[in-house]
């Protein structure tokens, strides 16, 4: 399942509270169609059916069906870039030792 860095956990937390105020809201991860190839983040009030949950350092990360296969046992990164934009990356698990 996908984990989350402390860079990670710390903006969706950020982007979260900045956002939402209920205590599931969290970051949503889906794909709106098949055909778009890439996945779409919103924040989220609290999972909607079917979603995984991902909660880690007071971060929830919730993933459609889509999201789950595409992300898989990735490793979440993020970062601000200079114009305040933030950038997620993907980056693969370290395995198991």
């Amino acid at each position: 399942m996908l984990t989350l860095t402390e860079n990670a956990s710390t903006i969706v937390k950020t982007i979260v509270d900045q956002n939402l105020t209920t205590e599931d809201a969290g970051l949503r991860f889906s794909q709106e169609g098949v055909e778009s190839g890439g996945l779409t983040v919103t924040t989220a009030e609290q999972a909607l059916p079917g979603d995984a949950v991902v909660e880690q350092d007071g971060a929830k990360v919730y993933l459609d069906e889509t999201a789950v296969a595409a992300l898989g046992d990735q490793v979440l990164d993020a970062a601000v870039d200079e114009t305040g934009g933030v950038q997620f990356n993907l980056l693969p698990s370290s395995p198991a030792v």
